[in-house]
């Protein structure tokens, strides 16, 4: 049985080692194509420098920063009520995250369109 784990891990770490060569070589390859101009409005769109980006990261920064802080609340309550205290904080501070970052786009959103 040990002998198959370990031929697991090598499969595991060569096929993520291809899939991302190959995201980042179709990556390359898209991006010359529109240098070049021989790919549509649409896609171009895509590769394009835009708030979304932004706006995503700040999203799951919030959601990640939630699930961190209901993690260390956890690890200062006893050990009996433990588990079930940081599930519910879990839930708790990433959905406050996702509500603080709704409000954050929102403002964003409005002062870019006043703009």
């Amino acid at each position: 049985m040990d002998n198959y784990s370990d031929v697991f891990i090598v499969a595991i770490v060569f096929f993520s080692f291809v899939g991302v060569v190959k995201v980042i070589s179709d990556n390359r390859i898209r991006q010359k194509l529109i240098d070049k101009g021989e790919l549509g409005e649409k896609v171009k769109y895509l590769y394009s420098n835009s708030t979304s980006r932004t706006l995503s990261s700040l999203k799951w920064g919030f959601v990640l920063i939630g699930l961190g802080l209901a993690l260390l609340i956890g690890q200062l309550l006893p050990v009996d009520v433990q588990e079930e205290v940081v599930v519910g904080a879990m839930f708790i501070l990433a959905g406050s995250g996702l509500l603080l970052f709704y409000y954050i786009a929102s403002k964003l959103g409005k002062k870019s369109n006043q703009e």
